[in-house]
């Protein structure tokens, strides 16, 4: 049941039978609900599946996504979590549809015009991980004081730790501790930077990734190759019949075809006999 919040005229809240009132950024909003009865086609299909690659990732961030996004959204009519979908489902979907995946390169934890990280890197140290960023000679005094903001994606465990104001920019390293049974796991890292008023922020910059596994050769080890011998494919044999001897008739006869003339002299011919 939905309740008008300024009375009749005034925006709802709530359910009123297939709409939905709600406040986003202080307007009121509503909209409607319901499922649809058509066929998906390939193209809904595609769409689907890529907001759920999209929103697997993005649930998985959503504390640091809040603080990532929550400038650029301000004074419009999205929210944090809208504007990264947005942002996602354009430019870090990659694939062909059912075979669609994140593209982590690609991927933003924050959006903002701070001055981004340059050359980045990322190690495993003790229970740990170290960003290292490069540090340049001649970075603004404002800029040296930007905060880091640090996080550590694990995909197949789809969770992350992270770090909201890290080490200040021109100190050039950092670092994130993470869980002791997660060190082994497969990590994207990203970094980005907050002024130190947190009222600009950079896009985040995808520092590295650790513990891919490489792909297996597809090579068979030649002590293993074979541990069968190759069974060639049955032929048929190829018999050559001997050289037959012909056999003389034993006696002679008369044709008695129509085609010869019977009064003429007897014939002799030679028989062989039919090959076994």
């Amino acid at each position: 049941m939905g309740s008008l919040n300024n009375g009749l005229f005034g925006g709802f809240h709530g359910r009123v039978g297939n709409l939905v009132g709600y406040m986003l950024n202080g307007k009121s909003v509503v909209r409607t609900i319901g499922h649809s009865s058509k066929a998906l086609t390939p193209a809904r299909k595609a769409n689907c599946q890529g907001m759920t690659v999209v929103n697997a990732f993005l649930k998985s961030n959503m504390d640091f996504l809040r603080t990532g996004f929550r400038l650029i959204t301000r004074g419009t009519d999205q929210n944090f979590y809208n504007a990264a979908v947005s942002y996602h489902k354009k430019h870090a979907v990659q694939g062909e549809y059912p075979n669609l995946s994140l593209n982590y390169n690609k991927a933003l934890l924050s959006m903002g015009s701070l001055l981004k990280a340059d050359k980045t890197e990322i190690s495993v140290q003790g229970t740990g991980v170290e960003f290292k960023w490069e540090v340049s000679d001649d970075l603004s005094w404002e800029n040296r004081k930007d905060r880091a903001m640090l996080i550590i994606y694990f995909p197949d465990e789809n969770v992350s730790t992270y770090v909201l104001s890290g080490a200040r920019r021109n100190e050039g390293k950092d670092r994130v501790e993470i869980p002791l049974n997660l060190i082994e796991s497969r990590m994207e890292a990203y970094i980005s930077f907050m002024n130190e008023e947190a009222t600009e922020i950079s896009d985040s910059i995808h520092a590295g990734s650790l513990n891919h596994n490489e792909a297996k050769s597809q090579e068979i080890p030649e002590s293993k190759a074979l541990t069968k011998p190759l069974v060639q494919p049955k032929q048929k044999p190829v018999s050559i019949a001997p050289k037959k001897k012909p056999v003389q008739a034993s006696t002679s006869f008369r044709w008695t075809s129509s085609q010869f003339d019977s009064r003429a002299t007897k014939y002799s011919y030679t028989f062989y006999s039919p090959p076994s």
